[in-house]
């Protein structure tokens, strides 16, 4: 299992398109064959920093999730445009 803990905060007043973004991303990216969990949160707070939360059952799954082309779409093109990303980190978990 491999674990992609990433954060993004959207630009000021980009909020909605950036959620609307992650919804396409997430429903695509829970059909790849190797992705166990994928969930995107939203600060209670901070209402442009946003998590998401990845969950793949291996190092080829996560780079298949990185190859597809939704996440090259979505993910590399527009939301830089409108979003920053600010976290990106790699776990496994223990035992």
């Amino acid at each position: 299992m491999v674990v992609l803990a990433v954060t993004w905060i959207a630009k000021v007043g980009r909020e909605a398109e950036v959620e609307s973004i992650f919804s396409k991303l997430t429903e695509a990216s829970r059909q790849e064959p190797g992705c166990v969990t994928y969930q995107v949160h939203r600060h209670k707070t901070e209402p442009r920093r946003f998590f998401i939360y990845e969950q793949y059952k291996d190092d080829a799954a996560l780079e298949a999730h990185r190859a597809a082309p939704h996440f090259l779409q979505y993910a590399r093109k527009e939301l830089p445009r409108i979003a920053d990303r600010v976290e990106g980190v790699v776990y496994e978990p223990l035992g």
